[in-house]
């Protein structure tokens, strides 16, 4: 990978220390001298030191199936080292010495300390810990392998996850490679099995919940359940990462939750032109990429693949259930757990989910359909992202909404995208009504209710991009919710919803705070949000300020009063 690079390039990724630089970096670490052949991490190994080459040489190699790949040599003055080197997590390679010399290795504490403190140092080892991830991802070799079809949902389900979290891996279709029978015999797994991911050597896991692969692969740093937190964000969406990166940049305790990857469902989105700061746009993915880099940097722990079941909120600290059996605690919690789409009423809509029927519009869903006659059904803002995005890709795009046109729920500048793409076609005052196949989709049909007219089609492929209900399940009677769910917050909470809840303070519930103290509800599950990515970074972003008074009040408790509500 490295001598394919551009020298420019190769000095931002694998950069080379000055004297002065190496000096700063000495007081965090011990020497070492080291052997040709030493083995100085594996890739399962969490907590790897920083390894900085004083003399001699080490080489990083990715194990697979069929054996090491050399990714690069690091020599005198240069660095190894990933994000997840910075997290505390399990690496991707194995790192061994080459040539016999000294190296200088720094714990990950004192990375995190370095990055935050050291302004030059931070930017040049940030940028090469970000760069050397995107070229794993490209490098093509990986010790993970899934084993799937793109008849399966789990399938896509396992190939996403691992997409939007940024982990390298192997592809293998059952259904197109020539060699799968060959591998099923090897790992005694057959087509019944699909999906398997094989790694870590020679460990097979069948069809394995997200949980189970974050578990399996290190990807969450180690949290002591006994700590209290001074902040618990559930949810890294927009909203929730910029919680997290203002209150740890602040000096909080912040720990994050989130159940599949970070981005929420604006993670999903191909590109995003209508952000402060992006005039040629970026992809959801890559924003949320981003955010999460800075959050980390700035020492925020953020779990990834976690449930949560329930929030105890009659009890101080407050303690969240997880569905793993653990129980977290924490002084704050801030809810970002936002929204997800909305279930239309349709027969067998759960049997085609991941296999026709999809809730967001990736390269992933794209491959599926390349080629292809495909529908989607919403008006907003992603309905018309991904319209303009699958357009490039598929046949045709019938774009479905139940209005009588866009304008009052898409941006201008997607509405004219649709309008003068050739192979969009917009269907007003239509909705779909069935869905029909046997192991897949094979067919849909829809009805214009202008007309009345019904229509038939050998469609295999749905996105559903339609209204939005909040992720609030989870919640349990803790916080006053609005007659659709979402968390009422600040003033939108009146006196019979605090009456209810028996709100205990002299002060009204701060902005964004629910009807809980020290709770609070950012982005779209919030009730009366504006649903855009700027408005969910805003509130996460303020949040913050609240979260210190409400943590000041706990250190200097007052006696409880009934509050005054105008």
């Amino acid at each position: 990978m490295a001598s394919d690079l551009p020298e420019k390039r190769r000095e931002q990724v694998f950069p080379k220390l000055t004297p002065q630089q190496l000096a700063r970096l000495d007081v965090h670490g011990r020497h070492r001298l080291v052997k040709a052949g030493d083995i100085l991490a594996e890739p399962s190994q969490r907590h790897r030191d920083l390894l900085v080459v004083l003399s001699g040489s080490i080489e990083i190699v990715v194990p697979g199936m069929a054996g090491e790949e050399m990714l690069t040599v690091v020599g005198s003055g240069e660095f190894a080292g990933e994000m997840s080197t910075l997290r505390g997590v399990a690496g991707l390679a194995r790192i061994r010495v080459r040539e016999s010399g000294e190296i200088l290795s720094i714990p990950d504490e004192d990375l995190r300390h370095i990055v935050q403190t050291d302004a030059e140092l931070s930017e040049i080892m940030m940028r090469a810990f970000i760069l050397r991830r995107v070229g794993m991802l490209s490098f093509g070799k990986s010790d993970l392998m899934l084993v799937g079809s793109r008849h399966s949902g789990d399938t896509l389900r396992l190939s996403k996850f691992l997409t939007r979290n940024a982990y390298p891996y192997v592809s293998v279709d059952v259904d197109s490679d020539p060699g799968v029978q060959e591998l099923f015999d090897r790992f005694h797994v057959g087509f019944d099995d699909v999906p398997v991911v094989i790694g870590r050597g020679a460990t097979v896991l069948k069809n394995p919940s997200l949980n189970e692969m974050a578990e399996f692969l290190g990807m969450n740093p180690t949290v002591d359940t006994a700590t209290v937190h001074d902040m618990i964000v559930v949810g890294a969406g927009p909203a929730g990462l910029a919680a997290a990166v203002y209150g740890a940049s602040e000096g909080l305790d912040v720990y994050v939750l989130e159940s599949v990857a970070p981005g929420g469902q604006a993670g999903t989105s191909s590109r995003i032109e209508n952000y402060l700061g992006f005039p040629t746009g970026i992809s959801g993915q890559a924003l949320a990429g981003r955010a999460l880099t800075q959050a980390q940097k700035f020492g925020a722990n953020i779990e990834i693949a976690s449930t949560v079941l329930r929030l105890n909120c009659d009890q101080r600290p407050y303690s969240i259930d997880l569905s793993d059996g653990r129980v977290v605690l924490a002084s704050v919690i801030v809810i970002a757990t936002g929204a997800q789409y909305r279930e239309l009423a349709l027969d067998n809509l759960s049997r085609f989910v991941g296999v026709g029927v999809y809730y967001a519009a990736t390269y992933l869903e794209a491959k599926l359909c390349a080629d292809q006659e495909v529908v989607i059904v919403g008006g907003g803002n992603s309905a018309g992202q991904a319209a303009v995005f699958l357009a490039a890709a598929c046949r045709h795009v019938h774009l479905m909404v139940r209005a009588d046109g866009l304008a009052d729920s898409m941006s201008r500048y997607l509405i004219r995208r649709i309008e003068e793409s050739p192979n969009i076609t917009l269907h007003t005052r239509t909705e779909l009504t069935a869905l029909e196949g046997s192991d897949r989709l094979e067919r849909i049909s829809w009805r214009c209710n202008l007309s009345g007219a019904s229509d038939t089609r050998d469609i295999g492929h749905v996105f559903l991009m339609t209204g939005a209900v909040p992720n609030t399940k989870w919640l349990i009677d803790c916080v006053a919710l609005d007659d659709k769910g979402f968390v009422r917050t600040g003033s939108d909470l009146s006196t019979a919803d605090l009456t209810r809840a028996r709100w205990p303070l002299q002060r009204t519930p701060h902005l964004l705070e629910t009807s809980l103290p020290g709770v609070f509800a950012v982005g779209d599950v919030r009730s009366g949000s504006t649903k855009r990515i700027a408005s969910a970074v805003g509130e996460g972003s303020i949040s913050v300020q609240f979260v210190h008074k409400v943590l000041r009040e706990i250190a200097v408790p007052s006696e409880p009063k009934a509050v005054a509500v105008a």
